[in-house]
């Protein structure tokens, strides 16, 4: 059995954001080799998800896709924005003020709880076959990448991994 991993990067901004990294994983898959196995697609950053979705025509104003809109606004009604301090028991004073001395950040950066459980709920990998070096996404799927911090625009990293024969 042979292993492939690949990264690449996505640019978020400050508002939950998702983009169709659908492309760039059939490049992966492509340069992989692999003609039947499968693919992981995975991302480790704990305000970040994966999810297979259907391809939306429509988009917003901001050029979100309306299907990927209408998931943002049905996980704002479980899970509210986090818009001030104490509105979630994390994050604690002692988490902010070591966020700041270890890792420079404002303290406004970790008002973003509603961003951690979004991604719990949504998981933050997807995997699907691989048969005769085709991905297997049904008619209609989409891979998303989505971010769904508030606080800042960020990179984000996105990890590829094809095994198979």
């Amino acid at each position: 059995m042979k292993v492939y991993n690949e990264k690449f990067e996505v640019q978020s901004d400050r508002r939950p954001t998702f983009d169709d990294v659908t492309t760039t994983v059939r490049e992966i898959l492509r340069r992989s080799e692999i003609q039947n196995g499968t693919v992981l697609v995975y991302t480790g950053h704990t305000t970040c998800s994966v999810q297979i979705q259907e391809f939306s025509d429509g988009q917003t104003y901001w050029g979100t896709e309306l299907i990927m809109q209408d998931l943002a606004n049905v996980l704002a009604k479980i899970i509210p924005t986090c818009t001030a301090e104490g509105q979630y028991m994390h994050p604690c004073p002692r988490h902010i003020e070591l966020a700041g001395k270890d890792r420079n950040e404002q303290p406004a950066w970790s008002l973003n709880t509603d961003a951690h459980l979004r991604s719990v709920v949504m998981g933050r990998s997807v995997t699907m076959p691989v048969i005769d070096g085709e991905l297997q996404l049904g008619e209609f799927g989409c891979i998303y990448f989505g971010d769904w911090d508030q606080v800042r625009a960020r990179k984000r990293t996105v990890i590829v991994q094809v095994m198979g024969e």
